[in-house]
């Protein structure tokens, strides 16, 4: 039997290869063919013994890597060999010198940076998953093919994890959402970042994700009919102007649908551009604006347009390098429909990102937006003096963020992150102009530094030779590069005190009888609320933190509660997959932690205000013992995601009653008697109490909000299900304080 088996899976893993070489979105050549059938033997003959936890042979997964390489990134063979033997040196006794000796430098070279990344130190101290990326990004330096490998490993691990367990899922899930979904973004993969965003979701919030699955499934045959009916009034004309097309309606993304479902406290049927429609041209290089703006004008001649959602992408690129026309209109039964119009070429770049941009450069000099943010990417990588959650925070921050175009005084265009302003213009156009800066104008006008800039903006930076930056200049800018010029500054002036600081601060911990590691420094940085050890070091060296706050750290380092969260926090989270989910059920009104369900101090979260029955975990502060999250509390992701081993799982369980404070958020339209009957459906309720309440009717709507104190989730949801079923009420939702 195992015999047969045993020879299916090698048919299996003929059928896989055959597959890799076929979808190659490079032309291989006979050479090139050589090179990954080399690469093929020796990763299959490497893991030959090894079997991944689902119980298939662990060949599949370096080859399920190479595909997402060779055909939905569409790298070429030196990539896609590299992928199939991304594993190899870590798992098996293959070194880089054999592989240097077998294949050559470059090949060697990538599977080296591969292997780097899977091999960072732990260090409990600090966040294991933020360090990783720094160091992942730093390969950048030599080749930013290693992050497209690693970004496809990731890919395949999370459509394969379904065999891990709980807790493991969700912590890869986290680090996707948080990392390596916006890193795709960035890079132009939009395809791998929608399904990097829809895994991701998929095993942080089930749940949800089942939900909102099962509600597409059920309206897709409407929304394609919906679709059709628009597609077939525009074919009609595009054919009568002879435009090459094809059209494809393309439902959203079921993260951005939850996205939006929470961002507008909205339910799915409300979400109204669920899909879009997109038209692909083919045109040459010179006639593409001029056709994008035809088919604009024949769709408008259909239907209304809505001009605070035009998007023109093709005028002005986003720096990703992404091109398009976005046009959101009216369509018919009064919903909103979003065309996206694309030539080849622009569709091309937009799927593959990185790898069509250099199919498509023809020997270019000039740098493309790509270039520019990798190497300013390296610059802050090379420059950063900040801790690495910080680092990533920054970096995710100018990742992600939306763009506005501004203009210098000589009419050039530069882009720059949502939220920029006048002074980080000045650092975007040279380091030394932003450095020597006394003042902007923006249209001709002075403003401040912090200035905050919008699209269309023309700015002028005056500078001054005698002009130094100062510590308020941090809070002047929003971009990375900006912060760590300023920073360079600063840290020159700095590092001597600094320096001098942390002597004396030695001796000062050393007098309370605490040697100075580095766990101390990231607890006492904590402690003050400051930013990096540099700032500690800084303050105790111009005698800023006086010597009573040092002696009230110590005293709260040797608080017995603080060693006992600790312990806490060495634990390996394995132990905690034992801890099931909470059936809901009213009873359930005291937290228990751990696979002991331990019962500890806690305090709930102000970010996401849980009550019983929410699905929530545990977290270790530094400085607030036990803070307790709701499962999709915004902060979950970066929590999960940075700080896996400070998590512990947590579950409600029954005990004497205790009572919870929720607030609901009600609107509706004003009518007579609407408040009186709010007030008596909450009291006939039994359970809960109104603690306070406030109503407010302007121009026929009414607001209002009222906080209610519950024993339970189950309680709250039947409160709102009543609330809801009152006339003229619209709305009802609970509100998080931030």
């Amino acid at each position: 039997m195992i015999e047969i088996d045993l020879e299916e899976e090698k048919k299996a893993i003929a059928r896989e290869y055959k597959e890799l070489l076929r979808i190659s979105y490079q032309t291989l050549t006979d050479a090139d063919k050589k090179l990954i059938r080399k690469a093929f033997d020796v990763a299959v003959d490497a893991h030959k013994d090894q079997r991944r936890k689902s119980g298939e042979a662990y060949i599949f997964h370096p080859i399920g890597v190479a595909k997402i390489v060779a055909s939905e990134i569409g790298l070429g063979a030196t990539s896609i060999a590299a992928a199939l033997m991304h594993d190899v040196v870590e798992d098996t006794e293959v070194t880089f010198e054999d592989i240097e000796k077998m294949f050559n430098p470059k090949i060697a070279h990538l599977v080296e940076g591969l292997t780097k990344i899977a091999q960072v130190k732990k260090d409990m101290n600090i966040s294991m998953q933020a360090e990783n990326f720094r160091k992942m990004l730093l390969t950048l330096n030599d080749d930013v093919r290693v992050i497209l490998i690693k970004i496809a490993d990731r890919l395949h691990n999370m459509q394969t994890m379904d065999s891990m367990p709980d807790y493991k899922q969700v912590k890869i899930a986290s680090e996707t959402l948080y990392i390596y979904a916006p890193l795709a973004h960035r890079l132009g993969l939009y395809n791998i970042k929608t399904k990097l965003e829809d895994l991701g979701l998929k095993y942080t919030e089930p749940e949800v994700f089942t939900d909102i699955v099962s509600k597409i499934k059920e309206t897709k045959e409407e929304q394609d009919e919906y679709i059709k009916t628009i597609s077939d009034v525009l074919k009609k004309s595009l054919d009568d102007e002879g435009v090459e097309y094809v059209m494809k309606g393309r439902p959203k993304s079921i993260y951005s649908i939850r996205r939006k479902m929470a961002a507008q406290n909205v339910t799915f049927d409300e979400v109204y551009d669920k899909f879009a429609l997109r038209i692909i041209y083919k045109s040459n290089l010179h006639d593409e604006k001029f056709l994008a703006w035809k088919i604009y004008s024949i769709v408008t001649d259909h239907y209304r347009p809505s001009p605070s959602r035009l998007r023109d992408w093709i005028s002005s690129p986003k720096s990703t390098g992404y091109e398009a026309l976005h046009i959101t209109v009216m369509g018919p039964k009064g919903r909103w429909v979003e065309i996206q119009v694309r030539s080849e070429r622009m569709d091309e770049i937009a799927e593959k990102g990185y790898a069509a941009h250099y199919k498509y450069k023809n020997g270019a000099t000039e740098e493309t937006g790509l270039d520019t943010w990798l190497n300013l990417l390296k610059e802050a990588l090379e420059s950063s003096e900040t801790n690495a959650v910080d680092f990533v925070e920054d970096f995710k921050m100018n990742l992600y963020a939306k763009e506005i175009f501004v203009f210098t005084p000589k009419g050039e265009i530069k882009s720059l992150p949502k939220g920029a302003t006048s002074l980080d213009f000045a650092f975007s156009i040279h380091s030394e102009i932003g450095i020597k800066t006394r003042g902007t104008r923006v249209n001709g006008k002075l403003v401040p530094l912090n200035h905050e800039l919008k699209s269309g903006d023309q700015i002028e930076i005056i500078t001054s030779i005698h002009q130094k930056p100062t510590i308020n200049w941090l809070d002047y800018v929003t971009t990375s590069r900006a912060k760590n010029k300023i920073r360079n500054v600063l840290n020159e002036n700095t590092k001597k005190i600094a320096e001098d600081g942390r002597e004396l601060l030695t001796r000062k911990m050393k007098h309370l009888k605490i040697t100075l590691s580095e766990s101390v420094i990231n607890e006492l940085v904590n402690f003050f609320g400051l930013k990096t050890s540099l700032d500690l070091f800084y303050r105790v060296g111009i005698g800023s933190i006086e010597n009573q706050q040092l002696k009230d750290f110590a005293a709260q380092k040797s608080n017995t509660l603080m060693n006992f969260f600790k312990s806490k926090m060495r634990r390996s989270p394995s132990n905690s997959e034992d801890i099931h989910k909470p059936v809901l059920n009213s009873n359930y009104d005291m937290l228990v932690f751990g696979s002991e369900q331990d019962k500890l101090d806690y305090k709930l979260s102000s970010c996401c205000n849980p009550i019983p029955g929410d699905e929530v975990f545990g977290f270790i502060t530094i400085n607030e013992g036990i803070k307790v999250h709701k499962k999709d509390c915004p902060n979950a992701i970066t929590l999960q995601s940075n700080y896996a081993y400070r998590i512990m799982q947590a579950k409600w369980i029954d005990s004497s009653q205790q009572e919870f404070k929720a607030i609901l958020k009600i609107t509706g339209m004003d009518s007579l008697g609407l408040t009186n009957e709010l007030t008596k459906v909450i009291s006939n309720n039994m359970h809960v109490n109104i603690q306070s309440i406030s109503l407010s009717g302007e121009a026929g709507i009414f607001n209002g909000q009222v906080a209610v104190i519950v024993q339970n989730n189950a309680i709250l949801k039947k409160l709102i299900e009543n609330i809801k079923k009152i006339d003229g009420v619209d709305k009802v939702t609970r509100v998080y304080t931030n």
